[in-house]
Order: structure tokens, then sequence, then C-alpha cells
């Protein structure tokens, strides 16, 4: 099943995409539970109650696509350094914190982003040269939590997934290096882009999906999560382990090599790209990026 949150005439609304993706139909949910995106239905789907009612089919060139979960409850729980290759590029450019401690990390680096961070699929993501100039994107596959817990382990963790979808890990890799910790480099307004959906587990196979990113046309990554050095079972595993999960937390999985700091000198994103990112049985997201207060 694939979802989508959505705006129709200053509206929120939730619905079910159709098999070709060019209609949706609207759940019947309040306005107060609409604009928390597809949470309510994750809600729903653990509880085992019945999902709600669904309207009429809508064009989706009338409506605006909002992220799947516009303010997530909590911060983003994310993970460095998860593809081998993206280990090693990111251990030579001098901005990696935890490099003296080998390319590749004995466990999982797990950091975060704040909710105020999300933004949606086509929408504009700033960049404010006063703060810092060396902006970097970063495709990731992105759990979505469905049934919570603590203590998780890895054979009953699928168990706890209820979905996927996209999320753009932009990163101020100038904030990222001096700070050394990661949330106020990777938190940055907009930073954050999600969607452009959301699709239950049984949708994707997270262990053989493909991911790129294309930056004005040009493929920068192409990699699949086969190449993952730490896998779902194990994230959240390693999350859940004195951390209660919770429906509807969000997990975005590591990036693959091909990020703009990986490249001698540096491709840093400036004002007028378009990031394109692409994960197979998901979709694509893309957003402009653009001078702060443009």
């Amino acid at each position: 099943m694939k979802l989508a949150a959505f705006e129709r005439d200053g509206v929120p609304g939730v619905g079910r995409l159709s098999d070709d993706g060019q209609s949706i139909r609207p759940y019947e949910l309040s306005r107060d539970e609409a604009a928390s995106g597809i949470l309510p239905l994750i809600g729903r789907s653990v509880a085992g109650g019945p999902m709600p009612e669904l309207g009429d089919p809508v064009a989706m060139s009338g409506v605006t696509l909002r992220a799947p979960v516009p303010h997530p409850r909590r911060n983003i729980f994310c993970v460095g350094k998860n593809y081998f290759e993206h280990a090693h590029e990111f251990a030579k450019s001098g901005f990696d914190s935890s490099a003296a401690s080998g390319a590749v990390p004995e466990a999982p680096i797990i950091f975060s982003k704040v909710p105020e961070s999300v933004t949606a699929h086509g929408a504009n993501v700033p960049i404010d040269a006063s703060v810092d100039p060396s902006v970097d994107y970063e495709v990731e596959l992105t759990v979505i939590v469905g049934k919570g817990g603590r203590g998780i382990k890895k054979a009953d963790a699928y168990d706890h997934v209820w979905g996927y979808t996209i999320v753009n890990d932009v990163t101020a890799r100038d904030l990222q290096g001096r700070y050394k910790q990661w949330l106020i480099g990777k938190s940055q307004d907009g930073f954050c882009p999600m969607g452009p959906i959301a699709v239950t587990a049984d949708e994707i196979d997270p262990e053989n999906t493909q991911v790129r990113t294309w930056v004005n046309g040009e493929l920068r990554q192409d990699a699949n999560t086969r190449d993952l050095i730490f896998d779902i079972p194990t994230l959240i595993e390693t999350i859940s382990a004195g951390i209660t999960l919770v429906p509807g937390d969000l997990i975005a999985t590591g990036t693959p090599a091909g990020v703009g700091i990986g490249f001698n000198p540096p491709k840093y994103l400036k004002p007028g790209d378009v990031v394109r990112l692409e994960i197979q049985d998901i979709g694509i997201l893309e957003n402009r990026f653009v001078a702060y207060g443009d």
C-alpha cells in the first residue's frame, strides 16, 4: 500500500495512491488527524482497529504533497557511515570526528535530526551562506516504526516495521566538523526533505533496494541496500536497547558513497541546484536548493 499526506485547497489530507499513481483516495480523518500525516493510520494499524473509510479519488495534479510525517513526535534517528564505500570517503574528508577509530565503524553510529527540519517533496531548501555554505546531500532509506518496543531483538525487528519512506539527510559540513556532534549541522531549517510517499513494509525488499541521487541531472549516488554495514534489524536492536521505540518513529539508515564531500574538490550544493533522490519501489524525492530568504 502506498500512502501520501497532502494538502488540497488549504486543507490537509492523507490518502491511498492508485496503482498508477495518478490519483489518491483520501481517508476520512478529522482535520487535526490529517495534519499529522500518516501517524493516525499507523496508530490504527498497530491497535488492530479498522482503517478509516476512503473517499472518492482525487487527481494527484490537484494536490500538494506534504511529508508523510510532517512533524515527527520526536527527533529522527539517523545512522552515520553505514555503507562501506561511504565510510571510507567520509573518513578521508577531514570532517569525520569518528575516524580515529577506523573508517568502518565497529557499531552503529547513531545521531538525530530535529523534527522541525522536515520539509516536503517539491519544497525549496534554504542554504544560509552566513551560517554554512558547505551544504551536502545524502539519500537514505528510512524506516517507519509500527509496533513500538524496548529491547527488540534482531530476529523480531521486522515485526516492528510499519513501512518506509525516503529522507535526504541534508548536512552543513562545516558545522558538522566544527561541533563534532552532528545534530546542529544536520538539523538546519529544511534539512530533512521527506517523501514523496510512504509505503507499507510489504511493498519493498529493504535488503535489496536500489538507492540513487542526481544533482542537476548528474548521477552522484548509485548503490544497493545490500551494501549496508549494519542492516535494519541490527539498527532496531541497537536503538531499542534502552530506548523505547514508539509508533511513527523514523530511522534513516545511512547514505552510500557519492556525497559532495567525497569529491576532490568537494561538490557542495549551491542556490539553484536540484537534487533528485530515487529509491526503488518508493519513488522520487526532489527539491530545489535556494539562497536563504529567497
